[in-house]
């Protein structure tokens, strides 16, 4: 009988609230090749993507040329400049610690997101929260980025490598996103998501199974009574 046996966290705008940092470094390195970025701009269109996802927008939206050279140029900046950002602010959002905390006591928890991992890495050691993920899946790991649904996979495929015995399968994960295409991913994959309204009204995630303004208000009794009721 299907029931939850993992976890599998978004990070930006869902541990961490990272996406002002990340709008100001993709803002500051699209200036220097003449590309405005507005703020309503980034949180309307590029919200979601990796860092690969939201050059390549901007270069198409511009009809500026693209090739690995030049995307690869624009990441490596943007990368220096939103780092620098980070070490100086501890940006994780109210109620995660705990939340986090007691989910890992229960399930083997991961991350699949779209930043790279030298971020989460940094922003999960300042926390005190990396021993409580027993896997990440980052932009490096795939190739394709949300709302493609490699990520998830990805995320659930390492955690079966742990745990061969726990019987892990996509049907028996809870997803956690705060963006249209991580809960398109999530939901691609095969898995319950449930949508934190950190950075988008309610109203946009509606796709998502579940919705909740604050995970300092989220039970884990209660998303399991709710999303797997045939087993509470």
């Amino acid at each position: 009988m299907q029931t939850l046996r993992a976890i599998l966290f978004d990070f930006d705008g869902v541990i961490a609230n990272t996406e002002p940092l990340h709008f100001a470094g993709l803002r500051r390195t699209l200036a220097d090749i003449n590309i405005i970025l507005t703020e309503s701009d980034y949180y309307a269109n590029y919200l979601g993507f990796d860092d690969r996802g939201c050059f390549l927008a901007a270069l198409q939206a511009n009809q500026r040329p693209i090739t690995p050279a030049i995307l690869h140029d624009l990441m490596t900046k943007k990368a220096v400049a939103y780092l620098a950002s980070v070490r100086d602010h501890l940006v994780i959002f109210p109620g995660v610690r705990e939340f986090v905390e007691q989910a890992a006591a229960r399930y083997p928890l991961a991350i699949a997101s779209g930043a790279l991992r030298p971020e989460i890495e940094l922003i999960l050691e300042q926390a005190g929260l990396r021993k409580a993920f027993l896997h990440i899946t980052s932009a490096e790991d795939v190739s394709r980025g949300k709302p493609d649904p490699q990520p998830f996979q990805y995320a659930l495929a390492g955690l079966t490598r742990l745990h061969p015995d726990l019987g892990l399968d996509a049907a028996s994960c809870l997803v956690i996103e705060d963006s249209l295409p991580g809960i398109r991913s999530a939901k691609s994959a095969g898995m319950k998501v449930l949508a934190v309204a950190n950075t988008h009204t309610t109203q946009d995630l509606h796709e998502a199974h579940a919705i909740t303004h604050s995970l300092a208000d989220t039970g884990l009794d209660d998303l399991r009574t709710r999303l797997w009721p045939a087993v509470s």
